[in-house]
């Protein structure tokens, strides 16, 4: 079946099937948080995008293969309840954004800053640092040399607005601002966005309601 992004707590895993790279979506409770497992199809070394909840879950779908690495989106707890069973299980090396690093209980093997790479097999992230839902949170950026670009966006992007900044003027406008000029700018409309909870979209559904969102300020 083709790839849709559409999973529920409990449901099957869904699986976006590329030349080089396998993403396993699933989602798990209780926040409806989506975790990512990528796996290199050269090497099938494997990372995994937030440890969400539920670490039996992920471990079920992480598989006999272990994980090299995990990387935490930002610092809010529903993306790390699962991250110290998932590393005692694995030994994978821990990343998140430097300056978000000391808001999570599980020690950051590897602070990441804007640009910085993190490979795993044959595969290369890029992550872009997008201040505003929280200081320090990342998104990851997979530059598919067969397709378009695929962005793992954490809480900093959704279908149909940025995320949360708290009714922050200064904090909105930070993420708004870093979510313009680091994504849209750059990365074409077929970019394929994989955010922290819910359904996928791409940057060209998004785009046309940039100046929206910054009008109504949310």
């Amino acid at each position: 079946m083709a790839y849709t992004g559409e999973v529920s707590v409990g449901g099957t895993p869904d699986v976006h099937e590329l030349g080089d790279l396998i993403i396993t979506k699933v989602a798990v409770g209780p926040m409806d948080n989506n975790a990512y497992v990528l796996r290199c199809r050269a090497t099938d070394e494997q990372l995994l995008i937030d440890a969400a909840n539920e670490p039996r879950t992920l471990l079920e779908v992480i598989g006999a293969d272990g994980l090299a690495a995990v990387v935490t989106t930002h610092r809010h707890g529903d993306h790390w309840q699962a991250l110290a069973d998932v590393v005692s299980a694995t030994g994978a090396r821990t990343f998140a954004g430097r300056a978000d690093a000391e808001g999570i209980p599980v020690p950051t093997d590897v602070l990441v800053d804007d640009e910085d790479t993190i490979a795993f097999g044959h595969i290369r992230l890029t992550a872009r640092h997008l201040v505003g839902h929280t200081p320090g949170s990342i998104a990851l950026l997979y530059d598919d040399p067969h397709g378009h670009p695929h962005l793992f966006t954490g809480d900093c992007l959704f279908p149909g607005g940025v995320g949360n900044t708290f009714q922050d003027p200064a904090a909105f406008t930070s993420l708004l601002s870093d979510v313009t000029t680091r994504l849209f700018t750059p990365l074409p409309d077929e970019t394929w966005v994989y955010p922290g909870h819910g359904k996928d979209t791409t940057l060209g559904t998004e785009r046309p309601y940039l100046e929206e969102w910054r009008q109504r300020g949310w």
